[in-house]
């Protein structure tokens, strides 16, 4: 009996003894190379990163006092962009066009339209898609929510 528990302490030990401890000096390494956007071991995926997001994307957002917004947003690979904006059910259907630049936030997911300012200017990217985020950079929910999508 005494030699079963002799045998399991040592195996055990064994065990533990083996484990692998990485050194400070090891996990500096890591700590910088991610900092620095190497990547290690993992590749993260991101709409930045793995999508064609380039190109022209069109909808008709809703709108509260006109039959819809009919909005269609260029994005182009140097990052700039050009919005176009018509108010239907208006008298006049004039179209309004806006040119900037944009920026992806650190998620490589959502961009802002840097010029456009007292208006929703935020877009999550997907499979050719952009979605119209509301002025806090949320996701809009609800009935209404689908409106809100730009097709490629």
């Amino acid at each position: 009996m005494k030699n079963k528990i002799i045998l399991l302490v040592c195996t055990s030990l064994f065990f533990f003894s083996c484990k692998k401890e990485m050194k400070k000096e090891d996990v500096k390494a890591d700590s910088i190379a991610i900092a620095v956007g190497e990547t290690t071991a993992t590749d993260m995926h991101n709409s930045q990163n793995s999508l064609d997001w380039q190109g022209t994307y069109k909808g008709i957002t809703p709108c509260a006092n006109c039959e819809g917004i009919e909005t269609e947003v260029v994005l182009n690979k140097d990052m700039t962009f050009i919005i176009k904006t018509k108010y239907l059910g208006k008298g006049d259907p004039k179209t309004f066009e806006e040119k900037g630049t944009f920026v992806w936030d650190k998620t490589g997911g959502i961009i802002s339209l840097k010029e456009l300012k007292d208006k929703p200017n935020q877009y999550k990217v997907g499979e050719n898609t952009l979605t119209q985020l509301d002025m806090e950079g949320k996701v809009i929910i609800g009935d209404s929510a689908r409106m809100y999508i730009l097709k490629k």
